[in-house]
């Protein structure tokens, strides 16, 4: 066991559950890493993924942001590419990005699509669905309002999706941000994923939430102060 990992074995009780901000304060004094970590958040939902009324899926925008520069590609034609760059979008295209994507390039983090290039942008399937990136009405990453969705993917908002384990994982921010943005950050999240509740998941939704960094240790949430019981 490392130095460091001995360190975070005397500050983390793993049979206990934190308050949020405790939990956030612990993860702020425990040994640095020589990066800024990314501070995360994992869910597990009494939800099953193969049940189509049982799908949670969302959107949030992050108040913080997540501290990373996010990369917008939009797919479109026409005039709304004018506006997608005056949002500042950092790539623009119709035909010649969907060559670029199938030919194996993916320095994106975020794709964009107006209604009138679905057809091509299905083309894209094998690339983006694994990762996460296909354009989606329910994400609002398929509009006519490019500018609003380039903005809106710049400023923080992220998406939050059940996978095959009924968990949900997301990233919610630096762990050099003060306690109070990453726990403003932390409770958008946990707040959305509350309210995506599927009207047919009976007796408790969410079973657990825990908070980590990077490299450090997990820390477990007091659902009860949390305010999803």
């Amino acid at each position: 066991m490392s130095k460091r990992r001995k360190q975070f074995e005397k500050m983390v009780d793993k049979n206990k559950t934190y308050k949020l901000e405790e939990a956030v304060s612990i993860l702020k004094k425990t040994p640095a890493a020589k990066f800024d970590e990314t501070v995360e958040l994992a869910f597990n939902l009494n939800a099953d993924h193969k049940q189509s009324d049982q799908m949670v899926r969302g959107t949030v925008t992050l108040p913080h942001g997540t501290g990373k520069k996010i990369k917008v590609l939009v797919l479109c034609k026409g005039e709304g590419a004018k506006d997608a760059q005056a949002a500042g979008a950092d790539y623009v295209g119709g035909d010649d990005l969907i060559a670029k994507i199938i030919s194996g390039w993916i320095d994106f983090d975020v794709v964009i699509s107006a209604p009138d290039m679905m057809r091509d942008v299905g083309k894209l399937g094998r690339v983006l669905g694994p990762r996460g990136l296909m354009p989606n009405p329910k994400t609002g990453t398929v509009t006519n309002d490019l500018a609003s969705a380039v903005k809106a993917a710049k400023a923080g908002r992220i998406e939050f999706k059940l996978d095959k384990l009924g968990n949900i994982n997301n990233a919610i921010g630096k762990i050099s941000f003060e306690e109070k943005a990453i726990c403003d950050n932390a409770t958008s999240i946990i707040n959305s994923i509350n309210k995506a509740r599927p009207h047919s998941v009976k007796g408790k939704f969410i079973k657990n939430i825990s908070i980590s960094t990077t490299m450090g240790p997990g820390l477990k949430l007091d659902l009860v102060t949390l305010g999803t019981l």
